[in-house]
């Protein structure tokens, strides 16, 4: 039998690092498949308060109305008459979508009775509007 000897030739090069690198290969993908990411109306407006108002979880489509009673979407402006189409195209991706709408407490009641009519022609039944518990800012 040889015994093992020390050959000069052959020099390790210490640990290898692919095992490693799959690791954190495989985590990333994780993170990024279970992250939730927040959605946004694309504007800030003021909610009004309600001594009613409850936490809901938040729905999947936010529309915003700000206090000059513009509709905002996707964090884009979009018109009265275009958003039962904006609807009915995220409706039919994901059909159990819900909508919240976000409106300026100095907003239009009319355009708000108008914006809910239009949701729920697209097809999304779950309709909620965005207040503030009294109290609460």
């Amino acid at each position: 039998m040889k015994s093992r000897r020390h050959n000069p030739e052959v020099e390790d090069h210490g640990i290898d690092l692919a095992p490693m690198l799959d690791f954190v290969l495989n985590l990333l993908i994780f993170f990024i498949i279970t992250t939730s990411f927040v959605k946004e109306a694309g504007v800030t407006v003021v909610k009004p308060n309600a001594s009613t108002a409850e936490h809901r979880e938040s729905g999947n489509i936010l529309i915003a109305v700000r206090a000059n009673n513009d509709i905002w979407m996707d964090r884009r402006q979009i018109d009265i008459r275009d958003v039962r189409a904006a609807i009915e195209r995220l409706h039919v991706e994901r059909p159990e979508d819900s909508a919240v709408i976000i409106a300026d407490r100095n907003s239009s009641a009319g355009v708000m009775a108008k914006l809910m009519d239009e949701v729920r022609a697209g097809g999304i039944k779950q309709v909620s509007l965005a207040g503030v518990p009294q109290g609460g800012s």
